[in-house]
C-alpha cells in the first residue's frame, strides 16, 4: 500500500488541487451557490478513488512482490495478475533469471576448469620435485640438505594450493569411515620426519586414552593435523625443541591437541587467526606465512562438522584442539 501511494501521491495531489482550482474559478466568476460546487468536488473525489481502488486492486500482487525481497530467485519466476504491467514485469524477471542462470552455468563451467588444470598441473609438479630430491642424494652436504629442503617447502606449497582448490568441491570428496587418532598421528609425524630433524623440534605424542577411534574423513583429517603440526614447528623453532600431540575425552567427547611452546599469537590476533589471508603480528615477523593455513583449517573441521578451540599466551606457546563431538567420538559408543 504504501508504494502505491508514493507512486500516486502527485496523481491525487493533482486532482485535489484541480478540483480547488474549479471551485476558486466559479467563484470568481460570479456562481455563487456552493452546494453545487462542493458536490462537484465530492464526485471528482468519489471517481478518482475508485481509480485507484481498481488500480491498486488490479495490482495488488505487484506491488507486494515488489515490496517484500525474495526469498529464492524462483520466487523471480512466479506469475502475479494478469494486467499489461503484471505480465511485463513478470516477463522481464523471467528473462533476467534466465540470464542469470547462463551466466552462473558459464562462471561455474570456467571454474571447474580452473580447478581441473591446478589439480593437474600439481600433479605434474610433484614428478621433477621427486627427481630433483633423488639428485639431492648423491650431493655432499650441506648441499643434499639444503635442496632438499627447499623441495620439501615447495611439495607443502603445492599441497596447499591443490587443497585449497578442492576446497569448493569438499563435500563430494568425503569419505566418512572410523578412523584412529593415534595411527592418523604416527603417519603424519612419519610423514614430516625430516621437517622434524630440518627444525631441530621433535613431536612427544601422550594418548591418555590407548584407541580413540572418530568418525571422519582420513584425508582431510591428515591435512587438518599436517597444517596444525606445520605450524607448531614453525613457530617453535629457536625457543623450544619440542612439541605435544594429546589424544584424549573430556566429557563422552574425542580430543586431538597440538600444542608448542613457541611465540605464541597475541590477544588481538586470536580472534582472526582463521581469516583468509590474515598474518598478524607473527606472520610479518616469519615472512613465509601465507595467511592460509589456519583458514584451511578452520573451513575444513566446519565441513567435517568438528570444532576448534584455541589457546595462546605471549612467549609461552599455542595449543589448538580439534574437538570430536559425542556421535563422532566412536570409542565412548
Amino acid at each position: 500500500m504504501k508504494l502505491f501511494l508514493r507512486e500516486h501521491l502527485l496523481l491525487i495531489v493533482v486532482q485535489i488541487s484541480q478540483s480547488v482550482l474549479i471551485s476558486i474559478l466559479f467563484f470568481l466568476d460570479g456562481y455563487r451557490d456552493f452546494k453545487v460546487s462542493i458536490y462537484a468536488v465530492f464526485l471528482s473525489i468519489i471517481l478518482t478513488a475508485a481509480v485507484l481502488a481498481y488500480r491498486y486492486a488490479s495490482r495488488k500482487n505487484v506491488y507486494q512482490k515488489l515490496q517484500h525481497p525474495m526469498v529464492s530467485l524462483e520466487d523471480s519466476l512466479k506469475t502475479t495478475e494478469y494486467t499489461p504491467i503484471s505480465k511485463a514485469l513478470d516477463q522481464l524477471l523471467i528473462s533476467q533469471y534466465r540470464h542469470y542462470q547462463e551466466e552462473l552455468q558459464k562462471a561455474e563451467e570456467r571454474q571447474d576448469e580452473h580447478l581441473l588444470f591446478m589439480d593437474r598441473w600439481v600433479h605434474q609438479m610433484k614428478t621433477p620435485l621427486s627427481v630433483i630430491e633423488l639428485t639431492a642424494q648423491s650431493l655432499d652436504e650441506p648441499e643434499s640438505s639444503s635442496i632438499r629442503e627447499e623441495t620439501d617447502r615447495m611439495r607443502n606449497g603445492l599441497n596447499t594450493v591443490l587443497y585449497i582448490a578442492r576446497l569448493r568441491t569438499i563435500s563430494e570428496d568425503f569419505q566418512i569411515k572410523p578412523v584412529m587418532l593415534s595411527k592418523l598421528v604416527h603417519e603424519v609425524n612419519g610423514e614430516n620426519r625430516r621437517f622434524y630433524i630440518r627444525n631441530e623440534v621433535y613431536p612427544q605424542l601422550k594418548e591418555k586414552k590407548p584407541g580413540i577411534t572418530v568418525e571422519s574423513d582420513e584425508k582431510w583429517l591428515f591435512f587438518l593435523i599436517t597444517q596444525l603440526v606445520h605450524n607448531a614447528v614453525k613457530y617453535t623453532t629457536g625457543k623450544a625443541n619440542q612439541t605435544e600431540i594429546s589424544l584424549y575425552e573430556n566429557l563422552g567427547e574425542a580430543v586431538l591437541e597440538v600444542k608448542d611452546f613457541g611465540i605464541g599469537i597475541p590477544i588481538a590476533d586470536q580472534k582472526r587467526v582463521f581469516n583468509k589471508f590474515y598474518t598478524g603480528e607473527n606472520g610479518r615477523e616469519y615472512r613465509e606465512s601465507t595467511g592460509m593455513g589456519l583458514y584451511l583449517v578452520k573451513e575444513v573441521a566446519d565441513r567435517l562438522d568438528h570444532r576448534l578451540e584455541l589457546e595462546s599466551t605471549v612467549g609461552k606457546g599455542t595449543t589448538i584442539r580439534i574437538i570430536f563431538s559425542k556421535t563422532q567420538n566412536l570409542t565412548s559408543l
